[in-house]
């Protein structure tokens, strides 16, 4: 198969956990087969190799995810980078140039395009697999269609003809509201779960026609100047010969804590504690210190170092204008070469905790307005700073001064605090040399 998983958002509704750089997908909190703990994108990219080792899996995405994807899948997994948002259209057209052109996909071969963060078991690759034969066989587009549990105002909806396992689309209704989709249900409708299915080359035919371009090149270079648009509005809406594939099996869309709760094995995650009172809470805690409840029901509780919420479960449905108020750095954050968080800041100060995985460098890099010192607490290591090389252990302390060129390399997982000094201490005072 070659899928197209798209990977995009902040996940605001599952603040603390997640921000701008570490987007919902990317929260470890499914335990896995070996006891520990899967991210959905994790999850995911394992069930789909499961039912198809050798399935073809690009991930639509920002730069600001590239890092967490690589951290949390390895560096070999395919990732069409979006330069900017454009919504989803853009983005697939986008993943389907990367695929004929970067990777050499055939344009006969069938594309199956999904989210990248629904809480699924084995029966919906399965379907992948089946809505991806239906593409290699038919023309235009092939859609699945999840039958509804209840009238819903988050999804679109699609009107089959009829009551067949795969049919023609009489209707595609974007989101409704309740009692419209109510209506749409007694007909029949299905939820639209954002699963297409198609020929190469039918999406670089829409893709040539709709963007003017014809090449990944060239979209990628352009793709700023392309108008921000969904891809139900600007080909599914619009296509004429359309088939519906129903699925029947699980199927939730995890975007708030009340729905991502309710998939969750335990109601303890990290260190937490509750009295037999409590009933329907869940504590999720990425800090190190304890937290208790007593007596609350149906409550979440989560905490990281970006913050800490404690909501009633269907009320952190409504989070996200709260969250989009609060203006902070981000405390925490994976990146290719591991993760770092921060654990103090003052006024000319930060301190952070950096993890770096064996055999991965940070950038080689300077600041022109602050000093670092960096303190090895675990693990062994190599410096460069100005172009001499160091072997460095637990204790090791390395000053590097403003201006100086320095990385590290891991020759074990190495995790050190670094300090920042200066009376100017941003993310954006880096810059970023080859090393010769």
């Amino acid at each position: 198969m070659n899928i197209i998983l798209l990977s995009g958002g902040s996940g605001k509704r599952l603040w603390p956990l997640s921000n701008d750089v570490r987007s919902k997908q990317f929260i470890k909190i499914f335990k896995n087969e070996q006891g520990a703990y899967d991210s959905m994108v994790q999850r995911v990219y394992s069930q789909i190799k499961a039912i198809d080792a050798d399935a073809r899996v690009t991930i639509a995405t920002s730069e600001a995810q590239v890092s967490s994807i690589k951290n949390q899948l390895g560096k070999e997994v395919g990732i069409s980078i979006e330069p900017c948002r454009r919504d989803t259209f853009p983005a697939i057209a986008l993943a389907s140039y990367y695929l004929a052109d970067e990777l050499k996909v055939d344009e006969s071969e069938p594309v199956v395009v999904c989210p990248v963060d629904p809480y699924v078991d084995a029966s919906y690759f399965e379907a992948l697999k089946a809505l991806s034969e239906l593409a290699r066989t038919g023309e235009g587009m092939t859609l699945m269609g999840i039958e509804p549990t209840y009238p819903s105002e988050k999804y679109g909806y699609i009107i089959p003809e009829n009551a067949e396992k795969v049919s023609a689309v009489t209707t595609f209704k974007e989101k409704p509201t309740e009692a419209v989709a109510r209506e749409y249900i007694e007909k029949g409708a299905l939820w639209n779960g954002g699963i297409f299915a198609f020929k190469l080359s039918y999406m670089l035919n829409i893709g040539r026609e709709l963007t003017g371009y014809g090449s990944y090149r060239e979209l990628f270079d352009n793709y700023g100047s392309l108008n921000k648009i969904s891809f139900d509005y600007a080909v599914v809406e619009k296509e004429k010969n359309l088939r519906v594939m129903r699925f029947a099996g699980q199927w939730k869309d995890l975007g708030t804590w009340n729905t991502l709760t309710e998939a969750m094995d335990e109601n303890i995650l990290g260190n937490g504690m509750m009295n037999e009172e409590c009933e329907n809470v869940h504590i999720i805690n990425e800090m190190d210190v304890p937290i208790l409840a007593m007596g609350l029901k149906d409550v979440v509780i989560s905490a990281s170092p970006d913050g800490i919420l404690v909501s009633d479960k269907v009320q952190s449905s409504y989070i996200k204008p709260f969250v989009d108020g609060i203006d902070q750095r981000i405390m925490y954050a994976e990146t290719s070469w591991g993760n770092f968080k921060i654990i103090d800041v003052e006024a000319d100060s930060l301190t952070v905790k950096v993890t770096l995985k064996k055999g991965n460098s940070m950038k080689y890099h300077s600041h022109k307005h602050r000093d670092e010192v960096w303190t090895v607490v675990e693990g062994r290591g190599k410096t460069l700073v100005d172009g001499t090389e160091r072997e460095v252990t637990v204790g090791d302390v390395v000053r590097l001064p403003k201006g100086c060129k320095h990385t590290i390399t891991a020759v074990t997982d190495i995790r050190l605090i670094e300090v920042q000094y200066g009376s100017e201490i941003s993310v954006e005072d880096k810059e970023v040399f080859d090393i010769n």
